[in-house]
C-alpha cells in the first residue's frame, strides 16, 4: 500500500469523529422504525397504511402506530387519494423532508468550517481540491454494489 493510502486511512477515523454530526434535538425524538418509514416514504411516494405494512412485512396495526406517532410530531400527513376518494394515503410534510434531508448529512457542517477557517484559505482550498481529485479518481471501473458519492458543483470564486 502506498504510505499516503496509508496514512489517509490512519487519519480517516479521527477526521470521522472529530466531524461526525450529531443527532439534532428534533430528530431524537425519532425511533428508528418511524425513521424507515420517512426514508421509505421519500422513495415510494404517498402510499396507505396497509401498503406501507405490505413493504414492511408488518401487522397494519404496527404500522398504524408509528403513522400515528409521525403524524402527531406533524412530519406526515394523510390525504385522500385524488384518483379513489376511498383510499386515504399518507405523505411526508416539509418538517419530514427537513428530518430526513438531516438525517442524510455526515458530517457537521459548522464544525468544518471553523476548522477549514482555522486552516486558512489556500490550505482549506488545497484541501477541497486534493478530496475532489481523490473522489475523481475512485470514478473508475467499480461494482455496482459500490455507487460514486455524487460531487455537488464548485461554486464559482468571488473576486
Amino acid at each position: 500500500m502506498l504510505p499516503a493510502a496509508e496514512e489517509f486511512c490512519d487519519l480517516f477515523p479521527a477526521v470521522y469523529l472529530h466531524f461526525c454530526k450529531r443527532p439534532h434535538p428534533q430528530d431524537r425524538r425519532l425511533t428508528p422504525q418511524m425513521t424507515a418509514v420517512l426514508s421509505h416514504l421519500s422513495l415510494s411516494g404517498p402510499l396507505t397504511v396497509g401498503e406501507m405494512a405490505l413493504h414492511f412485512d408488518r401487522a397494519q396495526s404496527v404500522v398504524s402506530e408509528i403513522v400515528d406517532g409521525l403524524v402527531t410530531k406533524g412530519l406526515l400527513a394523510r390525504v385522500r387519494d385524488q384518483r379513489d376518494r376511498r383510499r386515504t394515503l399518507v405523505w411526508l410534510s416539509d418538517s419530514a423532508h427537513e428530518a430526513l434531508r438531516r438525517e442524510r448529512e455526515v458530517l457537521d457542517r459548522q464544525r468544518v468550517a471553523q476548522a477549514m477557517k482555522t486552516l486558512g484559505k489556500a490550505r482549506a482550498n488545497a484541501l477541497v481540491e486534493a478530496m475532489r481529485a481523490l473522489v475523481s479518481s475512485a470514478s473508475g471501473p467499480r461494482s455496482v454494489d459500490t455507487p460514486s458519492p455524487p460531487l455537488r458543483p464548485r461554486k464559482e470564486k468571488r473576486s
